[in-house]
């Protein structure tokens, strides 16, 4: 399975969402199964995974730079570079079994969401598309649902679980581990918050 995990805004946890989507796949389907090639300029997974090997804590992927290929792993996610546009967004969407697109609640978020999801429906390319709702408050406010009932009504086709606010996740990028390896109830629902998105990316193989 080729994963692109991608967004035209910063600030959404795309990199912890191609972390954590890495690592549940390879614990799923055993070492040496996944792989994870970081195209941000920014190299917010390599850096990630850096401070995992300095700890001896390292992630159980390999993390490869952009100009690295991946070797024959079954499944490779792939964090992008922010903002793909064009013949870019085109060719990721071709490679790409599906496009996971996390996204925060917030009006700009939202509305930049938007317009991603336009450009893919012009490149013919929507139905390849998971969006996927992060930061979501620990309680539930009445303006997530209303964020995920408006973007339901649009067509907007949505991970039926979401990521919720967790202190949690920052401690594990500090560490360069995955959030299930921090302590804390906290880390631990993190993780389940996103071992419940990986089986639903798994059930669209």
């Amino acid at each position: 399975m080729i994963v692109t995990v991608v967004n035209h805004k910063g600030g959404v946890t795309k990199t912890t969402t191609a972390i954590h989507l890495a690592g549940f796949l390879a614990l799923e389907d055993g070492e040496g199964s996944t792989a994870l090639v970081d195209t941000d300029p920014n190299e917010g997974a390599l850096e990630w995974a850096a401070r995992g090997e300095e700890a001896e804590t390292p992630l159980p992927f390999s993390v490869l730079g952009p100009e690295d290929r991946p070797g024959g792993e079954e499944h490779v996610v792939y964090d992008s570079q922010g903002r793909l546009y064009g013949e870019d967004l085109d060719a990721a969407a071709e490679f790409s079994d599906v496009l996971v697109v996390p996204t925060t609640v917030d009006g700009v978020a939202v509305n930049t969401l938007m317009r991603f999801v336009e450009d893919l429906e012009e490149l013919g390319a929507g139905a390849k598309c998971r969006v996927l709702l992060t930061r979501v408050p620990h309680r539930w406010s009445l303006r997530v649902i209303r964020t995920r009932r408006a973007l339901e009504e649009a067509g907007v086709p949505l991970f039926s679980g979401q990521i919720r606010e967790r202190v949690a996740f920052q401690d594990a990028g500090t560490a360069g581990v995955l959030v299930g390896q921090v302590k804390g109830k906290g880390a631990r629902e993190g993780w389940e918050d996103y071992l419940r998105i990986g089986r639903e990316l798994i059930g669209e193989r």
